[in-house]
């Protein structure tokens, strides 16, 4: 009788101590990490001009990424040959449709057009200009700075020589956190967007 009783207590104390870690292992799996979504916005010098009549129409696109940034999460170089991936500070879209959907908008604005647009969103077939880009370095350093190296061409449709170009910046970032890093993609991609508003107007210019 007196071995039932100990053996009662027993399993009554062991389903015990199993409740309360199953109840603690429950509550920590429960609290998982927030995660933040950033997205790309035009550079702040960007000025909004008016449409001009004869304003070009180009598409952009598609670009390409090098793999290691191509994901959702933040790639952030903190060695030579060693970077981090970020799980909980992420792109609330793909990177590969952002930044021609950015390039597409600095240049709307850079060129007083309103008929730029992303090779994603639509096809663009009575686009003037094709432009392509090859970012081969999306890279950041968080506090410092970021840099973007690109390869661009431009081609007219109709007809005509395909003019290339490359971009290499290197954008300081102005404080410390995420959002300045951002802020600082969107400056450097707004370099890359100048350099190819630079090359359309002078193709333009050559035309007329």
């Amino acid at each position: 009788m007196m071995r039932s009783f100990v053996n009662a207590r027993i399993q009554f104390f062991g389903a015990g101590i199993l409740t309360v870690f199953l109840a603690f292992a429950t509550s920590g799996c429960s609290r998982s990490p927030r995660v933040t979504f950033y997205t790309l916005e035009p550079g702040a010098e960007v000025g909004t001009a008016a449409a001009a009549t004869a304003a070009p129409v180009v598409a952009v696109g598609p670009v390409t990424l090098p793999e290691v940034v191509d994901r959702p999460q933040f790639v952030v170089r903190v060695a030579a040959n060693r970077v981090d991936i970020l799980e909980t500070h992420r792109w609330a879209e793909p990177l590969k449709s952002e930044i021609p959907r950015l390039i597409a908008e600095n240049l709307s604005r850079l060129l007083g057009s309103s008929r730029v647009s992303s090779y994603l969103q639509h096809a663009a077939a009575d686009a003037d200009y094709r432009v392509l880009v090859d970012i081969q370095r999306f890279e950041s350093a968080p506090g410092e700075a970021v840099t973007v190296e690109a390869v661009w061409s431009l081609r007219r449709v109709a007809g005509g020589a395909q003019k290339t170009g490359r971009t290499l910046v290197r954008e300081k970032v102005e404080a410390s956190g995420y959002d300045p890093l951002v802020a600082a993609y969107g400056r450097a991609l707004l370099a890359v967007s100048s350099d190819l508003a630079k090359a359309i107007r002078a193709e333009a210019a050559v035309e007329h």
